[in-house]
């Protein structure tokens, strides 16, 4: 999908830019200076950690709030002009649903006020909901409640899908099926923008991966690079007899490490030397295996140095 995605932006306009944007409330600078542009056909998934930014900053994105300074354009027109259009659809984490109706019901309603709709039993298929149909919204659980969200979301051809924790309280059936969703709006040329704190997901799923903290946009790439970026690889092995932890912790380039039993676990942002300097202990490491991190680690590495360098 990445080649696609590449070939597709090369010469198309932002479906989103963000130009210098800051927004504070009181002293707390929650997005500051950020500027980036997404372009149709991408999955981008916005990673950080609790007050990171990522909300205020769909919020900024969809016109619930205004920036400080700075711009925010969706397809060139203001975030207002977009949405009126047809342009965007949009699930929060916080989005209540009505209740007293039916899944059915408010379905087609919302299809009814969209200006480019699609058939409610479509949507309500795509959504996988087509069989509580008939089911009170305050009667779902909250797997399927992401799921009316979602359809409300899809309710018509809209060019640009943001999600803010789409797959909280789904089961992994459940979330499967909403990715490869997911995936086929992406194909259509759709730019999809989405929240999460399942990093899994970001790395099966993502184009590319914006990484916030303290409102600045820290890393952006793809999952690889993203990985890359964070310098450092996973050592593992196995160990006989008493484990002298404080010899470990001398090894060079160290930045973790966990011990369980006879196996260890170590992060080093020179593998080739840690392990050097391992033998050079007169240990003789049993399955030993070095990997780079995946992108959970990735992302607890890059934020844990940014935060390191401010303190």
């Amino acid at each position: 999908m990445t080649t696609t995605v590449e070939t597709s932006t090369a010469n198309a306009a932002p479906a989103v830019a963000f130009d210098q944007v800051t927004k504070s409330y009181g002293d707390v600078r929650a997005v500051d200076g950020l500027t980036l542009a997404l372009y149709p056909g991408q999955t981008v998934a916005l990673l950080g950690p609790n007050g990171a930014g990522k909300s205020t900053a769909l919020d900024l994105l969809l016109g619930l709030k205004q920036p400080d300074s700075g711009s925010v354009a969706l397809f060139g027109a203001g975030p207002r002009e977009a949405i009126v259009a047809g342009r965007v659809g949009a699930m929060l984490q916080s989005g209540g649903l009505m209740d007293e109706v039916t899944v059915a019901e408010l379905v087609k309603l919302a299809c009814a006020l969209h200006p480019k709709r699609y058939r409610p039993a479509d949507v309500l298929a795509r959504a996988g909901v087509s069989q509580i149909a008939d089911r009170k919204v305050n009667k779902l659980s909250g797997g399927q409640a992401q799921r009316v969200r979602f359809a409300l979301a899809t309710v018509g051809d809209s060019d640009l899908i943001v999600l803010d924790e789409p797959t909280t309280g789904m089961d992994v059936s459940a979330r499967q099926a909403f990715w490869s969703t997911l995936r086929e709006q992406a194909d259509q040329g759709r730019t999809v923008l989405f929240a999460t704190h399942y990093l899994e997901e970001a790395d099966a799923v993502a184009d590319r991966v914006l990484v916030l903290h303290r409102g600045r946009l820290l890393a952006d790439g793809t999952a690889a690079e993203i990985k890359a970026k964070a310098g450092a690889r996973r050592v593992s092995f196995d160990l006989e007899g008493p484990i002298d932890e404080a010899a470990l912790r001398d090894l060079p380039f160290l930045s973790s490490l966990d011990v369980s039993g006879q196996t260890v676990r170590i992060q080093s942002a020179d593998a080739d030397a840690t392990v050097h300097a391992l033998y050079g202990l007169g240990v003789f490491p049993r399955n030993l295996e070095v990997a780079g991190l995946g992108l959970e680690q990735a992302f607890v590495a890059i934020t844990e140095a940014e935060e390191a360098k401010q303190s």
